[in-house]
């Protein structure tokens, strides 16, 4: 494990990256808004474009890391990742009406996500061969992952104080930094031969895995959509009324979003710990983590202070907290290790669905229906409570 603490540390840095560069522009959408003159819905498609190009290009971008090899993946993807900050960025700073082509930036730093960070897991499978140095490693990448998501509200929010822009300037320079750090502190294993599997067979390999486990795998997969639908939903609305209706800015209003995935983030940590690997376990925690997560939604009423808010969406933070990584864990011990990377793949896609489909459908509800906008998350979080409950069926000697 010492002699890949360089390779760790480095592919560490892709995951705080990936989550840097999309979640830190949440606490500056209402900012963007102000600034260019569109609406609530237009700004959340700054979000989504960056999640709907990834969750179709990570089956290939995985398809094309077992076939010419990782590093080849990664570091092209890292560079488009910068490329398309630069333009979302140019576009900002020198342009009246730059909409559109912050989109087309943020449309290829998606198309950077889906090659930089899904790959990174099986990436880590092939520095070690001891389970216990994989499951260590793996765990520091969720750690890097789960520090970006508390950092870059403040981090967004902070930059934002000096160019509203600012964020966007950002995102190529932590690539920048993310692409020198894995060309020259990750080595890839000498024994790593590229697989000679033509697309048509990598088709029929998915086809085969749904057909073996199908009817589980796609729970988990619903579920990990839906967790991740809730959080940026709440994070999205939340994000807005901080400004519009308790008048946090800057650096405060990004601390205190931060709040939530603070909490998330330490019961991520604390679940994979004590996880184990018994199925059944898994199944209930999954459940608890739910009801957790949905509970706490029914009881937010826009008008309420913002401490009593704070509490109620950390509490739904710590459920979806406790709900991810067993669900991680769920995937990783059911299904065999030669399909590991492509089962990962897709189940990255399902989470970036959740990710981008949250902030529009929130933004509509907004304009239409806020009132039952939290009682609309907790039904949909309910919808994994019921599903995890009658679709997740370990078996009695997995137990």
């Amino acid at each position: 494990m010492r002699e890949k603490k360089l390779d760790l540390i480095a592919l560490a840095s892709i995951p705080l990256v990936m989550t840097l560069g999309n979640s830190m522009l949440i606490p500056i959408l209402p900012i963007i808004e102000k600034k260019i003159n569109i609406t609530p819905f237009q700004s959340s498609l700054i979000i989504t474009v960056y999640s709907i190009v990834a969750i179709l290009l990570i089956p290939i971008a995985g398809y094309l890391s077992d076939k010419i090899g990782r590093k080849k993946v990664i570091v092209p993807s890292l560079i488009i990742t910068g490329i398309g900050g630069l333009i979302s960025a140019f576009a900002a700073w020198k342009m009246e009406n730059p909409f559109m082509i912050i989109l087309i930036g943020r449309f290829l730093q998606g198309i950077g996500a889906s090659g930089a960070f899904p790959v990174v897991i099986p990436t880590v499978g092939d520095l070690f061969k001891d389970e216990k140095e994989v499951s260590a490693g793996l765990g520091l990448i969720e750690t890097s992952n789960t520090f970006g998501k508390v950092l870059s509200p403040i981090i967004g929010a902070w930059l934002a104080i000096f160019m509203w822009f600012l964020p966007f300037v950002f995102i190529p320079i932590f690539s920048a930094i993310a692409v020198v750090m894995v060309l020259f502190m990750v080595k890839s294993p000498k024994d790593q031969e590229a697989k000679k599997q033509t697309f048509k067979e990598f088709i029929q390999f998915i086809k085969q895995v749904f057909h073996d486990n199908g009817r589980w795998l796609t729970t988990t997969f619903v579920i990990g959509c839906i967790n991740m639908f809730v959080l940026f939903g709440f994070l999205f609305h939340f994000s807005t009324l901080l400004e519009k209706h308790y008048d946090k800015e800057g650096i405060i209003k990004g601390l205190i979003l931060a709040i939530p995935l603070l909490f998330l983030c330490i019961a991520s940590y604390a679940a994979g710990k004590k996880i184990g690997e018994s199925k059944v376990i898994m199944k209930w925690v999954i459940l608890t983590g739910n009801v957790i997560a949905s509970v706490p939604l029914l009881f937010v009423k826009t008008d309420v202070s913002l401490l009593y808010l704070a509490v109620l969406l950390s509490i739904a933070g710590i459920g979806i907290g406790i709900s991810l990584p067993t669900l991680d864990a769920l995937i990783t011990e059911g299904i065999e290790k030669n399909v590991r990377g492509t089962v990962t793949a897709l189940y990255s896609s399902m989470r970036f669905l959740g990710v981008a489909a949250g902030p529009p459908v929130i933004a509509v509800l907004m304009n239409n229906y806020e009132d039952w906008l939290y009682f609309f998350l907790a039904g949909v979080g309910g919808v994994a409570i019921l599903i995890t409950f009658f679709a997740i069926k370990p078996e009695a000697n997995e137990a």
